[in-house]
């Protein structure tokens, strides 16, 4: 019988509109996630297997993160040709990143105090151990000057071959300035690099086709390594930390939006894909090419995108602040230990040095709580074997809340910047200008107001204007054509 013998009342899916929904990145991460946790439910052992798809996924990503960042930053500035510019938008990020962490470890510090998850537990402190922990979190942690010293590369390319964004923003801010100084004969350098930038985006677009496996793999292994029942023993603690989350992103990050002029709903329904990829790995890191792209697609300028989101992936890692403060406070509570309100001030403190320069992917929060620990005396870094075993099923809140809250970070600034387009960035969020991956040499046409002009402010022979029509110039010609709909 064909569709249309179809008996009458009958409802049929066209065909073409499901090949459509299947072909959509989405879909077919939810899919993943879905399955993988089904197969770590049904066959655990098989899917504590299938740890490495998400793990070889991750590693793709990474090794494309630093020259990502080294490419952006560097164009950012050189785009800008405004030293104090630069060292505008970077310092209203730094304070808004603070100012932001600290609102969310505060939030974390009244939820765990109300709520109290871990009272009644009564754990013996010589009843625990570290056999069991990773490393990372059993080693001793350095000092604030070590850590500041640890971020200056032994060389040059020495920072793009590692794992740590904050060495690799270093590298990319001298290098970009540098180009600024050098005159006409940094500007053949600037348009190399902003070349070899789209190479790299067409290659994080290819990778990204294998998400699905990644989030497919990574959930199977979580379910299957750890099982469901392990929620059911600490269940309080990690409801009240998702429901923390969540009251941190549609509030407080709601209210950021408004401010500006926008809505948070819409904003998280154009950044779904990069949420389910997020929500299937557990790491934030694999979303940071694709976030850059659809900030820029949503009208805020590449030069503040360039600075401000790498930079919150360092400094405004608001779910693992969320975490720090929830995570030291509960294990205290199970120890029995009372701390008070000058301790535990004296711990967010430390915390607000102990969360930067962590990078976004899975275990990171659970080594910053245990640098926390081991930095001040109140509990005993052993402690942290009481949630080693679920601590897997809080890093999807944490990376999930620090790329909402980079993504509105991003937005924030450049509204205050004047590099946002408030009209683009509606349509685009309410889906009148769709976003498609399409390659940037293929785009059929450019932005309203002419083509695209290449933007070498060291050959601009013109005379200087003020600040602000310069970073409205940049802004308004320095961003990428417009995406063409599919």
């Amino acid at each position: 019988m064909s569709r249309n013998d179809a008996a009458p009342g009958t409802v049929t899916a066209p065909p073409g509109r499901i090949r459509r929904l299947l072909s959509l990145l989405y879909v077919q991460c939810l899919i993943g996630v879905l399955a993988g946790a089904a197969v770590g439910w049904l066959w655990p052992s098989f899917g504590a297997d299938l740890k490495p798809l998400g793990d070889s996924f991750i590693a793709l990503v990474r090794m494309m993160i630093a020259p990502v960042i080294f490419c952006t930053v560097i164009h950012g500035i050189a785009s800008m040709g405004n030293a104090r510019a630069v060292g505008r938008v970077s310092l209203k990020a730094l304070i808004y990143f603070e100012v932001l962490t600290t609102v969310a470890m505060v939030i974390g510090l009244v939820v765990v105090n109300l709520v109290k998850p871990g009272s009644g537990l009564h754990v013996d402190p010589s009843t625990l151990s570290t056999e069991g922990l990773p490393p990372e979190a059993t080693q001793s942690h350095e000092s604030v000057s070590a850590f500041v010293l640890s971020n200056i590369p032994d060389t040059l390319p020495g920072a793009l071959t590692g794992h740590e964004i904050l060495p690799v923003l270093l590298v990319s801010v001298l290098f970009g300035f540098g180009l600024n100084a050098a005159g006409e004969a940094g500007a053949g350098i600037t348009q190399g690099i902003e070349k070899l930038s789209k190479i790299l985006f067409t290659l994080i677009r290819w990778i990204m086709r294998l998400a699905p496996i990644g989030a497919f793999g990574s959930m199977a292994f979580t379910i299957g390594n750890y099982g469901l029942d392990t929620l059911r023993h600490l269940f309080l603690l990690v409801g009240s930390f998702w429901l923390t989350a969540l009251f941190f992103v549609l509030v407080v990050l709601g209210t950021v939006m408004r401010i500006n002029g926008l809505r948070l709903l819409p904003f998280l329904r154009y950044i779904k894909e990069e949420l389910l990829i997020v929500l299937g790995t557990s790491s934030s890191e694999p979303v940071l090419p694709r976030m850059m792209a659809k900030l820029q697609h949503a009208g805020a300028s590449k030069p503040v995108v360039g600075i401000t989101l790498p930079a919150g992936y360092s400094f405004n890692l608001d779910g693992t602040a969320i975490y720090l403060t929830m995570g030291s406070v509960f294990l205290a509570q199970a120890l029995g230990i009372d701390l008070s309100l000058t301790q535990q001030l004296s711990m967010l403190a430390v915390m607000l040095l102990t969360s930067k320069g962590a990078a976004g992917v899975t275990g990171s929060g659970f080594i910053a709580l245990a640098a926390t620990l081991s930095a001040v005396p109140h509990v005993p870094v052993a402690a942290l074997a009481l949630i080693f075993g679920i601590d897997r099923f809080m890093s999807e809140a944490r990376a999930l809340t620090s790329v909402v809250g980079n993504g509105v970070a991003t937005l924030a600034v450049a509204k205050w910047e004047g590099q946002l387009d408030m009209a683009r960035a509606k349509a685009v969020m309410s889906g009148e200008i769709p976003y498609t991956s399409a390659p940037e040499t293929d785009r059929a046409h450019e932005p309203q107001g002419g083509p695209k002009q290449q933007i070498s402010p060291v050959l601009d022979a013109k005379p200087k204007e003020t600040e602000a029509a310069e970073l409205k110039s940049a802004a308004g010609s320095d961003r990428d054509p417009v995406p063409t709909a599919g």
